[in-house]
């Protein structure tokens, strides 16, 4: 008796997915050939897409954050790379400013001596140091502290005010009669867009960054610049980001999307360069000559950019990151074409 109930159901459920079939061929047709399409397009795209060639060009040689904007560089064996900068713990490139009263942002170029000041983080405190000043110690996170409206390069962008004891120490330390305070750009803040009125570049956010995200350079460029002057400069005095060693001088030039560990970069333009070049890191003088003129001699633009650069050199490469991730010393750098 069982086995018949069983019989009679399969039988059924045979006449019931065939009327149900029948009653929606044209369905069924439909949905085969939007499924047949799809599958078409994906491996049309598959065979279409040109295939990436991967070409090692260099290794990554230093790591530098620049935490303070202007302020010394801070050198790394291992740092996240993300969207707005490289990152080490709380160091983030780029993420603390001087200003005036006002809001506008204070550099080297105004105060030489800045690039003296170094910005470190031991756990969840700032320690602030420079030649002839106390260390200088203050929270990283400080919620009850006033937000001020910043002014970089004309844009503007917000930063959180690390306080009165910071903007004394900084006023001393500058011996100015004007009254600097530091702010700190925070991860809610909405960052800047440095090039939103210059559609043909991609658009993208930084922080107190003059213009990108990263900067590369490489050593090779810089041994090119010193062969060149009286005296030999480093790499620290252009303020790169990355350094690649083992590649000839302005390779990087040509370097339009590169992979460094699982970090992918995409170049945005070149660095055009300004009289901050003709500070020395080490000392804080500011010459406003060299290297910058022996660079105006031998680095200028190609004409049709002209309406980009101007008459400013070019050195180093500007990049956004494609593709976050970790950065080490030594980790090869590939170029990417397709």
């Amino acid at each position: 008796m069982f086995m018949k109930v069983c019989e009679v159901s399969e039988m059924d459920l045979r006449h019931l997915v065939g009327d149900a079939l029948s009653q929606n061929k044209k369905a069924a047709l439909l949905l085969g050939g939007a499924g047949v399409a799809v599958l078409g397009l994906g491996l049309g795209y598959k065979y279409l897409r040109k295939p990436e060639k991967v070409v090692r060009v260099g290794v990554v040689s230093k790591l530098l954050i620049h935490p303070l904007k202007s302020g010394k560089a801070v050198s790394l064996a291992l740092a996240e790379c993300q969207k707005t900068g490289l990152k080490f713990g709380e160091l983030q490139d780029r993420h603390w400013l001087v200003v005036s009263e006002d809001g506008h942002m204070v550099t080297g170029r105004q105060e030489p001596r800045l690039v003296l000041v170094s910005l470190n983080c031991e756990g969840a405190r700032v320690c602030l140091n420079g030649p002839n000043m106390e260390e200088l110690r203050f929270p990283v996170k400080q919620p009850d502290n006033a937000v001020i409206d910043c002014r970089v390069f004309g844009n503007d962008i917000q930063g959180r005010d690390c306080g009165d004891e910071a903007s004394r120490w900084l006023t001393r330390y500058l011996g100015e009669e004007k009254t600097f305070r530091l702010v700190h750009f925070e991860e809610q803040m909405r960052g800047r867009r440095p090039l939103e009125s210059k559609t043909q570049f991609p658009q993208f956010e930084v922080a107190f960054s003059d213009v990108a995200p990263v900067m590369l350079l490489s050593e090779s460029s810089v041994k090119d610049l010193s062969s060149k002057l009286e005296k030999d400069v480093t790499v620290e005095r252009f303020r790169p980001s990355i350094v690649v060693s083992d590649c000839d001088a302005f390779d990087e030039d040509s370097w339009e999307e590169i992979q460094i560990g699982s970090v992918r970069l995409q170049r945005v333009m070149s660095c055009d360069r300004c009289i901050f070049t003709t500070v020395d890191p080490e000392t804080g003088d500011m010459t406003r000559k060299e290297p910058l003129e022996t660079l105006k001699s031998y680095r200028l633009c190609d004409p049709s950019e002209k309406h980009i650069y101007k008459t400013s050199p070019l050195f180093g490469q500007l990049h956004v990151v494609k593709k976050t991730g970790i950065l080490q010393v030594g980790d090869v750098v590939y170029k990417i074409s397709r």
